[in-house]
């Protein structure tokens, strides 16, 4: 199966009958702020992290086009369920960076309140958040909600029992369900070839669910796929998977060194296939943008990096002293030890 595509490497669209979609200025120009909005705040955030102002963080670079190409598809209402590396999915659906970096800080477990944005909290453990959404998904349906449950993944987690264990329930349940994998090439240091012999979209199909393969990197076939996959879901047409074919540009994490188990040639081809500079390409090529739109944009990414490293430095500094209590009914000396040097550690953040 050929991924779809509505618009190739070089900004040139293309028709597909299969995926109608209205392309306006105003869906390309709203696509591409959101994108660049998610990298400037990517960027940021990565250098926070160098400077040690966050203890850990992983970039959604290279993958913008898959998840603000499926978010914006979905209805603000649709209940998702993320991973680790949604930035622009969570921007998207209105999470502040300060929601979004105090997790990377150290000093929660998350940062936003999940049923005001309709988005879960983050999830670390791989595939973990496939049977919640699975299961959430079932509730929806025994609601009678007019709702989509939508779960994003990545290849590496495919490969998880939960993940199997999800699709089978999913489909035999009929449930409400769209599962969305970025299958950025990597599941850490474990390529794509090496981890599976056949596709996702092809195994999905076995455990009955509707799949579909997208170009990752076009944001408007991941938009249209999404859009049509959803309404169909939606209308009681049973869950559903979308693998998106994309890449992750820099390394799975901030303590990660992609150059061990890649080469730069392979990094060079996938940045020829940068979705933002693709439809950039597009909005060049029809006029749809002018020098107006690029200064705007640029300081509203300016705006927003600035503000990123504020609200990153104002929070406070965490002191879980406490939990230390929690532990035992009464306090070992190990335990006694461990209290003591970790006051030690906190008293040594202060100015």
């Amino acid at each position: 199966m050929e991924p779809v595509r509505l618009l190739d490497p070089e900004g040139r669209l293309q028709t597909d009958p299969r995926w109608p979609l209205e392309i306006t200025p105003e869906l390309c120009r709203d696509l591409h702020r959101r994108m660049r909005l998610a990298r400037a705040f990517d960027n940021e955030a990565l250098a926070l992290q160098r400077q040690g102002e966050l203890g850990l963080w992983l970039q959604s670079l290279g993958q913008e086009a898959a998840q603000v190409g499926s978010i914006t598809a979905l209805r603000e209402g649709d209940y998702v369920f993320p991973s680790y590396r949604e930035h622009a999915a969570a921007l998207t659906r209105g999470i502040q960076p300060a929601e979004l970096l105090i997790q990377w800080r150290g000093n929660s477990h998350s940062g936003w309140d999940p049923d005001q944005y309709r988005f879960h909290v983050y999830t670390l453990v791989l595939a973990a958040q496939l049977p919640h959404a699975t299961g959430y998904a079932m509730g929806v349906q025994r609601d009678g909600a007019d709702e989509v449950v939508a779960v994003y993944f990545g290849d590496g987690a495919s490969s998880q029992g939960e993940a199997n264990e999800a699709f089978n329930w999913a489909a035999t349940m009929n449930a409400p369900l769209l599962f969305f994998c970025q299958n950025n090439q990597w599941a850490i240091s474990t390529s794509t070839e090496t981890q599976m012999r056949s596709p996702l979209h092809q195994r999905a199909s076995g455990f009955g669910l509707d799949a579909h393969l997208v170009d990752g990197n076009d944001v408007l076939a991941v938009h249209a796929v999404t859009n049509a996959v959803a309404r169909q879901i939606r209308e009681g047409g049973g869950p559903a998977l979308i693998e998106a074919v994309t890449y992750r540009m820099a390394g799975h994490s901030t303590s990660d060194d992609p150059g061990r188990y890649r080469t730069p040639s392979e990094v060079d081809a996938w940045q020829a296939r940068d979705p933002i500079v693709r439809l950039e390409r597009l909005l060049d090529d029809r006029g749809w943008i002018d020098d107006r739109y690029r200064d705007e944009l640029e300081q509203e990414c300016a705006t927003l990096a600035a503000t990123t490293r504020r609200v990153c430095q104002d929070l406070p500094i965490a002191d879980f002293t406490s939990l230390f209590g929690t532990v035992m009914a009464e306090e070992a000396p190990p335990l006694a030890e461990q209290r003591r040097r970790y006051s030690e550690l906190v008293a040594s953040y202060v100015d």
